[in-house]
């Protein structure tokens, strides 16, 4: 691949816009990385099983979902702006709707507000995945949302670290057993209290959210010109007959299944090797998460990296090159004892940073006035993520396999997961597809 200005086509200069729009990538990497912990948070403020708790996921994957489609129908009428913004809208509104729910009392609030947070998610990336590959040459198109969802991960960083150190390290360390043992009044004390620490940083980000949105309401922003001649059935039906393209949506629900597995158990895979080293519980799962931070800064590097290296190979090459190397990454947290399995699997990032984008992109090409219904089918994908997790948490729970722990043997899952990425890129390099 040629290296081509990735900010420049045709005379027009698109890197104020596209520093706008990525700002946006941070912002939902943020929201995803901010969110995961407060599973556990919620089952102990309310006294909740863990079940319950995850309801909280459930909630947030489900907005993505249900709006990516509709997200389509409203960017296809006025614009891709008109979808950022509206994504930022929805994103300060489900923040600020915390204030409320947290007078309520109740946990069912909190999941609103979540569901409308992440429908604001989802307008935003089937807005701007897309509105990014139209900003310049089709040519450097993959390359470009490479880069821009290089900053996806560093709103990742900072979602993890508020987290940790603004809302876990200042709710009150009773657990869930010994807040089990209080009177009702002293429950109702400690949950208002806890309910205040965890809705600060929503509320800070939705102040930030507020100031994105005005600053991009009064930017000029390119209008990308597309004549959508087709119906809604039509755009849908044609997309479904391009091989490239419904294959590609295939291979996104697996990819964004693997993240979820591997990003989320990871702490359960170092919990258990620590503990057979006779650390405690506690002090094993505050080292695990240190190794989670690790692979999620390896993450965001690797993506920068592959974002250069794009400017030399194909990226259908570069995908099934990462997924062959993650099949055996993934083959070493199974079969690698102690640390070594740990290692191979912080190493796992590296090879998934690339995927999203470059499926994304792949899957895009050439889609011409459909593109906005492209990306809705793709974040629908999303799905994947809340779909195979508890898969393979069911296999954990099973505690020993086969001789095996249950936890080294549940990342078959992802073994098969990269496999079938790895021949999606295979097809698309060899143009099968």
């Amino acid at each position: 691949m040629k290296n081509k200005d990735i900010f420049k086509y045709e005379g027009v200069n698109y890197l104020l816009p596209f520093i706008l729009i990525t700002s946006c990538f941070a912002l939902w990497g943020f929201a995803n990385d901010i969110t995961n912990p407060m599973v556990k948070a919620f089952s102990k403020i309310f006294r909740m099983s863990v079940a319950q708790g995850a309801l909280t996921q459930a909630a947030f994957y489900g907005g993505y979902f249900a709006m990516a489609l509709p997200a389509a129908l409203f960017i296809r009428r006025f614009s891709y702006k008109s979808g950022i913004l509206m994504g930022l809208g929805l994103y300060a509104a489900g923040a600020f709707l915390f204030i409320g729910a947290r007078s309520t009392g109740s946990y069912w609030p909190f999941l609103v507000a979540y569901f409308i947070l992440t429908c604001g998610l989802s307008f935003l990336e089937t807005s701007a995945n897309p509105y990014i590959l139209a900003m310049g040459d089709p040519a450097t198109a993959t390359r470009r949302l490479n880069f821009a969802q290089s900053f996806n991960p560093i709103g990742s960083l900072c979602g993890m670290f508020v987290a940790m150190n603004f809302i876990q390290a200042r709710l009150n360390p009773m657990d869930s057993a010994a807040r089990a043992t209080l009177s009702e009044a002293e429950f109702e004390a400690m949950k208002q209290s806890d309910l205040g620490i965890l809705i600060g940083p929503y509320v800070a980000i939705g102040v930030v959210i507020l100031v994105i949105f005005l600053i991009i309401l009064l930017a000029r922003m390119p209008r990308v010109k597309e004549e959508n001649t087709r119906s809604v059935g039509a755009s849908i039906r044609h997309l479904l007959g391009i091989p490239r393209y419904r294959e590609g949506v295939v291979a996104q629900f697996f990819y964004v299944g693997v993240q979820i597995m591997c990003w989320t158990f990871i702490i359960q895979y170092g919990t258990r090797i620590f503990m057979e080293r006779g650390m405690s519980e506690i002090d094993a799962e505050v080292l695990s998460q240190r190794y989670n931070i690790a692979a999620m800064i390896l993450f965001c590097c690797s993506r920068f990296i592959c974002t250069w290296l794009m400017k030399y190979f194909q990226p259908g090459k570069m995908l099934y090159t990462f997924a062959l190397a993650g099949i055996a990454c993934t083959l070493g947290v199974i079969f690698l004892p102690g640390t070594a399995g740990l290692y191979c699997l912080v190493a796992v990032s590296a090879c998934m940073s690339l995927m999203f984008p470059t499926i994304y992109g792949i899957a895009l090409e050439g889609i011409g006035e459909d593109a906005k219904f492209g990306a809705a089918g793709l974040i629908m994908a999303i799905l994947g993520g809340s779909v195979l997790p508890p898969l393979q948490a069911l296999i954990i729970d099973k505690g020993t396999l086969f001789g095996m722990p249950a936890v080294n043997l549940s990342f078959l899952l992802p073994t098969l997961c990269f496999a079938v990425i790895a021949a999606y890129g295979i097809r698309v390099h060899r143009k099968a597809i």
